[in-house]
């Protein structure tokens, strides 16, 4: 299984234009204890949520297996001015997960769940996030809520075009998405982001990111969540606190560590 691995100096100007983005972060935030918290983020790429959240105060630890990430991640942290003590980020394959101390939440943001697309993968993640906790420690865990509309056609392509000035490269990027499901059985889509940008000398260039992307009902979430040592304590379908309704965009589930 191919997972998601993002041109790390694209990331951050990609992703944007995302309304929810500039939402998930202060929602979770509301969450914690007024008392500073140790946290743990999987998948913790550029620091887009990692470094708000020690901003508020808490304590961070960030993970994710993309070492180009993580120093787009640590330049960014230092140019706010936090620590290392404030926000750390750690090279490591969070289904390996082995930080040697627990944090009083976990959270995985923007459907990166759904990045790890095998029941072997999703169970190695939850037990070494249980591994992490304190006893009652809190899990935060924000996917998109699925609509079979969209899910039923085998493939689309071209779908979702942006483009995005990156300042790093002084370039102006088109990105597509192309979309394959082989077999909805297994509920995993093979994705394809399609970038193109002209050169200096006007040529056209490409670049291809290919990588699986499975999804889920929240009834299958629940089940893992449990199995795994977790129960749900609250579930909501958008970030003013909503309730979750089959018209919902989000599955947005806090748990507890049993």
């Amino acid at each position: 299984m191919k997972r998601y691995k993002a041109i790390a100096e694209y990331y951050d100007f990609e992703y944007e234009h995302l309304a929810f983005l500039h939402q998930d972060v202060p929602f979770f935030v509301r969450q914690l204890p007024k008392k500073p918290q140790d946290v743990l983020e999987i998948a913790a790429g550029t620091g887009r949520a990692a470094i708000p959240i020690a901003q508020a105060g808490h304590r961070v630890i960030g993970v994710d297996y993309a070492a180009d990430m993580l120093a787009v991640a640590s330049r960014k942290r230092d140019a706010v001015g936090l620590s290392e003590r404030q926000c750390q980020f750690v090279h490591q394959n969070a289904v390996k997960l082995n930080l040697r101390r627990k944090f009083d939440w976990a959270c995985i943001f923007f459907n990166t769940f759904l990045g790890f697309v095998t029941l072997n993968e999703q169970d190695a993640l939850l037990r070494g996030v249980h591994r992490h906790l304190h006893p009652r420690g809190r899990l935060w865990i924000d996917i998109f809520n699925p609509n079979m509309a969209l899910l039923s056609p085998q493939e689309a392509h071209g779908l979702d075009p942006i483009a995005f000035y990156v300042p790093s490269l002084d370039r102006t990027v088109m990105r597509t998405t192309d979309v394959f499901r082989q077999d909805p059985t297994l509920q995993i889509q093979r994705i394809t982001f399609r970038y193109r940008w002209f050169d200096a000398n006007a040529h056209e260039q490409i670049e291809l990111v290919r990588f699986e992307l499975t999804f889920m009902h929240v009834r299958e979430l629940q089940i893992l969540i449990e199995r795994n040592g977790f129960i749900i304590e609250q579930l909501y379908g958008d970030y003013s606190g909503g309730k979750l309704t089959p018209r919902s965009d989000r599955i947005i589930a806090q748990c507890r560590r049993r």
